[in-house]
């Protein structure tokens, strides 16, 4: 919510915009409010509590009362982008960078004040036209004696040029490189596809106002270019794979609007794929609708990985669809864990099981021995399920229950248990995309399951890293998709990319 309009006048000369009810954009601040939010248990997290954990590169500091004054206590680096070279344990009238030292006292004075956190944003004007848009998290601690009195900070930084005077003489033009964006919560895999192409994320704004509309518009110049926007649709707290859905159609709209010669969508989790058919009378076909809007705002191609039915997406689009397949990274990575031991490859539904064949017979190519297979289905009775069936050879063998994304997690953990009962000797989920809804890292930590094996289409939420820590591990798609989004702005071809994944990926 943006509340500047109600906020003091030394606040508004700070700050462009400060929310009481803050909804990160930036990596950081998104892994501290979550943090702050995890480690909750009366008005704020305790300070020890929080300091105790501090993994996600903020820093905290200790109110001094009589002195109106802070001092750091961690993460005096985290925090030199805006005071400079500070040592923990100095106070912020002690900081090189005066005006920064203004801020964070007056916006940790607002935090305390409110027992709230607060997040506001403001820009850095830099050397010649170089700016930083900074956006800034505060949120109270308690200390020992349960009063508020510290104060855990993050920020993330978005350098950026500004455009140059119209008056002034323009370079020569020369070979454009690939313009990348990455929406939301995929700024962090944005930014991992980024150094793959050896290019720098294109700054952009996202704003949230009171009555929730959205504004979302870039901060470079597009005319003429290929520009490519990242952005994977999943639920998450607070944001809505619909809210992301309509976010990414905006942005494009604005890019159209400012002269972009071709926008591709890359969607590594795309939302509503799963209802690519009518199952009753009058059902939505959503796969279809979505396509539909986003031709209509202008998207000349998407791209998206492992989609849930591959004809099904490439036919619901008019435009170029691109389906990526992923399971070359999960393949190498369980003919690595596996090696000579006898193993199975698990379909949880009749609906996978191609899938699951087909990934029996790349890990069967790759360890050079047989791989035995199995399948499992469920018929339900009155919406509920009544009964279960399984078949395969899983005895005494290592298996890998596989499927193209972990929702609530139930449908695996059925599974799981009943290769189990079947006498295997190991078990391992696979998906692509790791969704992780409702609570589904508690069903899935009681199944009889090793680990489990996810790509980082999508980000799992702090509560979930924690649940699973020690059986969860995360395969990057950030070589797959930088591998893609070049063959494509070259007009190379991607079939080896469907075939074999990209050389070198993990």
């Amino acid at each position: 919510m943006t509340t500047l309009a109600e906020t003091q006048p030394h606040l508004k000369r700070l700050f462009e915009r400060i929310d009481l009810a803050p909804r990160p954009i930036g990596v950081e601040t998104s892994r501290a409010l979550e943090h702050w939010r995890a480690s909750r248990r009366g008005v704020a997290p305790t300070f020890a509590d929080v300091v105790a954990d501090l993994r996600h590169g903020g820093f905290a500091f200790r109110a001094v009362p009589e002195a109106r004054d802070y001092e750091i206590v961690i993460g005096a680096k985290a925090a030199a982008p805006l005071l400079g070279a500070v040592a923990e344990g100095a106070r912020l009238s002690e900081a090189p960078n005066r005006r920064g030292a203004v801020r964070l006292r007056r916006l940790f004075d607002e935090a305390l004040r409110a027992g709230e956190p607060a997040l506001v944003e403001f820009t850095l004007v830099e050397k010649g036209r170089d700016r930083a848009g900074v956006e800034l998290l505060a949120a109270p601690l308690a200390l020992a004696d349960g009063a508020l009195g510290a104060v855990l900070g993050a920020l993330n930084i978005q350098r950026y040029e500004a455009p140059a005077p119209t008056h002034e003489p323009q370079p020569p033009a020369k070979e454009e490189a690939v313009t990348l964006f990455a929406l939301g919560s995929s700024r962090a895999l944005g930014e991992r596809v980024a150094r793959e192409l050896a290019i720098t994320l294109s700054p952009h704004e996202e704003r949230r106002f009171e009555d929730e509309e959205r504004k979302t518009r870039p901060l470079v110049g597009v005319r003429d270019k290929d520009v490519y926007v990242l952005a994977s649709l999943e639920g998450e707290t607070g944001d809505s794979g619909a809210d992301k859905l309509l976010r990414l159609l905006f942005f494009i709209g604005a890019l159209r609007d400012a002269g972009a010669a071709r926008v591709t969508a890359v969607t590594p989790y795309l939302c509503y794929a799963r209802k690519d058919r009518r199952t009753k009378p009058l059902d939505p076909v959503a796969t279809r609708y979505v396509a539909q809007l986003l031709e209509a705002i202008g998207a000349d191609r998407i791209v998206t990985i492992d989609a849930h039915n591959v004809a099904a997406f490439e036919n619901a689009f008019r435009i170029e669809a691109v389906a990526l397949d992923a399971q070359a990274l999960l393949a190498r990575y369980f003919a690595q864990r596996l090696g000579a031991e006898p193993a199975a490859i698990v379909s949880p539904d009749l609906g996978g099981e191609k899938r699951a064949e087909l990934f029996r017979q790349r890990l069967e190519t790759i360890l050079a021995h047989p791989v035995a297979k199995g399948f499992m289905d469920k018929h339900r009775s009155m919406g509920e399920i009544a009964g279960e069936i399984f078949a395969g050879d899983v005895a005494g063998r290592a298996v890998v229950i596989l499927d193209d994304l972990i929702s609530s997690g139930g449908t695996m953990a059925r599974a799981a248990r009943a290769c189990r009962a079947n006498g295997a000797t190991r078990i391992f989920l696979a998906a692509t995309h790791g969704l992780f809804a409702r609570d589904a890292e508690i069903t899935l930590r009681e199944a009889p399951i090793e680990e489990i094996v996810v790509t980082d289409t999508v980000t799992p939420s702090e509560a979930v890293a924690l649940r699973l820590r020690g059986r969860m591990v995360t395969l990057g798609v950030a070589p797959l998709l930088a591998k893609a989004i070049a063959r494509l702005h070259g007009g190379g071809s991607i079939d080896e990319l469907l075939d074999t994944g990209p050389k070198g990926a993990p």
